[in-house]
């Protein structure tokens, strides 16, 4: 795929910028919006989209822009890269199969997908040792920092199984099957893409469906999510609602695989797709597509933190989310997402509010927007009573998207 010079659609700043919000105005929730007008001004970001969620309702959905005038301006139903928070998505996919009996945390890679080795290459002795678990909590064994994060080696990968570009991720597992692990699994917590590369191909292989498709059907349908999908790699592939990318250097199209990082970091979705997401897990006992004990296992502490030493408050990696627990049921789950030309971060609050936040560009400092945005929260007064999930939810999806079988071909 050939990398593309940046483009300027949305991300273009050639004229002054100028700030436009697009979506409706919740006087009581303001501290947001000008959180969100500090941050973009600071930033030099040109376009994001923001919603937040009170105990279920959606409260407020804007897209902001701080661009030029001339360009069409992003809104509330606008799509972003999510990046990482797919993972979120995949986690919930794999707990639903299990909670369906396809499936057990406890079943071993091995028995599930084929990881041999490319010839004359061993499999490290401990490869069987990895389950579904271990990869759901970054427990697999690859340490990306001490080796490599085989999602982006695209190159090196076909040249040594002597394949073709674009290499697809049958290709990456062969060639993992052959490297070493870096720890033992189950024992150390290291951030893996590829181990949630591998989640997608488990729900295939046990589901008989696409990655796509399984999580359309048992996630977003059951939710009223229609135009979230997976994304592409090049700019003429790009959804008719999806927003341009912004780099400081390089291209956000061409220069790596997004059809290949579909269940650690492909999809796209609106703020708005994302919050009713996240929504669904606040009332355990009333969720559409998991039980209460799968949510609690989604969110325990992994195996390999003991219980005992656990201080409240302090963070882990569960199933999909990063997590603080308080206790007695209150907790905050999130999780974060970023590639060349995206910067996503999406929060379940333990008082009952959720952010999500999607940016069209990345850089230093944006890891702020947390503490920014909580602190917004914390500010508000009296939340609104309305919810706009029924008006913004009830967009069709664009009936020309492709299938995830034509995008690969």
């Amino acid at each position: 795929m050939a990398a593309l010079p940046t483009l300027s659609g949305c991300s273009g700043l050639s004229m002054k910028p100028v700030w436009r919000p697009v979506g409706p105005d919740v006087g009581e929730l303001a501290a947001f919006d000008q959180t969100m007008r500090e941050f973009m001004v600071e930033h030099k970001v040109p376009c994001a989209a923001l919603a937040v969620t009170c105990r279920g309702r959606l409260v407020l959905a804007r897209g902001y822009n701080w661009s030029s005038i001339t360009r069409q301006p992003v809104g509330p139903e606008s799509l972003f890269r999510i990046a990482s928070l797919s993972k979120s998505v995949t986690a919930v996919a794999v707990m639903r199969l299990v909670e369906q009996g396809g499936l057990s945390l406890d079943d071993r890679l091995v028995d599930l997908l084929d990881m041999s080795p490319p010839p004359g290459r061993p499999s490290d002795p401990r490869l069987p040792q990895i389950t579904v678990r271990h990869l759901l909590q970054h427990l697999g064994g690859w340490n990306r920092d001490k080796a490599f994060d085989p999602m982006f080696i695209d190159e090196r990968i076909a040249r040594e199984l002597d394949v073709p570009l674009p290499i697809r991720t049958e290709h990456i597992i062969r060639f993992m099957a052959g490297q070493p692990l870096q720890h033992d699994p189950g024992t150390t917590m290291s951030y893996s893409n590829f181990g949630y590369c591998l989640l997608g191909r488990i729900i295939e292989k046990r589901t008989g469906l696409s990655y796509g498709d399984y999580v359309r059907t048992e996630l977003l349908a059951p939710l009223g999510i229609t135009r979230t999908r997976l994304g592409r790699s090049n700019f003429e592939d790009r959804a008719a609602d999806e927003v341009e990318y912004q780099t400081d250097s390089g291209s956000a199209y061409g220069a790596f695989n997004v059809e290949n990082m579909d269940s650690h970091g492909g999809w796209i979705a609106s703020a708005v797709d994302l919050a009713r997401f996240a929504a669904a897990f606040d009332d355990l006992d009333n969720c559409p597509i998991l039980s209460r004990a799968s949510i609690e296992a989604m969110f325990a502490l992994p195996a390999n933190i003991d219980p005992n030493a656990y201080k409240p408050g302090d963070v882990y990696y569960a199933c999909g989310w990063n997590v603080r627990d308080f206790g007695s049921g209150k907790r905050n789950t999130w999780h974060t997402g970023s590639l060349p030309g995206t910067y996503t971060f999406m929060a379940r609050w333990a008082g009952g509010v959720n952010c999500v936040v999607l940016f069209n560009k990345r850089g230093p400092g944006f890891a702020e927007i947390d503490k920014q945005l909580g602190a917004a929260a914390h500010s508000v007064k009296n939340w609104p009573s309305h919810d706009l999930f029924a008006a913004l939810l009830s967009l069709a999806a664009d009936p020309n998207t492709p299938t995830d079988r034509t995008r690969q071909q």
